[in-house]
């Protein structure tokens, strides 16, 4: 599996959830296909059923998140250049077109989250602006259109 790149959050996020599902949600499983085993014939026992897909659901995740956090290498760790844009940097906009100021985070897309900001630096807007610096006006094709932007300031948390 490739390095997975995170920032200390997005690592203690990933930990806890792979903690959780490990000593609860694993408990209140087994728990749950017990029960159902106590009401009879399993061939036609649809808690059964859905408990057994539970678990197959969860040990999955489990595996994933294991497999996720044995390749992690925690950005804020990384020596990467503070005057262009890369992974984990915070950066502030001007929509050249709306006047508007924007700021976002370029995170991996295993910590992309829209609704706080944090871009994958997969996504055309986190791709269209690796490397630029500030000054320079970028222009970006995405889904909806084309955007224009100015950056205006680039941060390391």
């Amino acid at each position: 599996m490739a390095e997975i790149y995170l920032t200390r959050g997005g690592f203690e996020k990933l930990r806890k959830e792979l903690e959780y599902l490990k000593n609860t949600k694993r408990r209140e499983i087994s728990k749950a296909i017990g029960e159902a085993r106590l009401q009879g014939d399993l061939s036609e026992n649809a808690e059964y059923d859905a408990a057994k897909e539970a678990q197959g659901h969860c040990e999955a995740r489990i595996a994933e998140l294991e497999g996720k956090l044995s390749n992690v290498r925690i950005i804020e760790d990384l020596n990467i250049p503070a005057d262009k844009i890369y992974i984990g940097a915070r950066v502030t906009l001007l929509d050249v077109k709306s006047s508007e100021e924007v700021q976002y985070m370029l995170v991996s897309p295993e910590e992309a989250d829209f609704e706080a900001n944090k871009l994958s630096m997969l996504s055309p807007i986190g791709k269209g602006l690796m490397g630029k610096a500030v000054g320079q006006e970028v222009e970006l094709e995405v889904p909806a259109g084309k955007l224009k932007y100015k950056i205006l300031k680039i941060e390391r948390p």
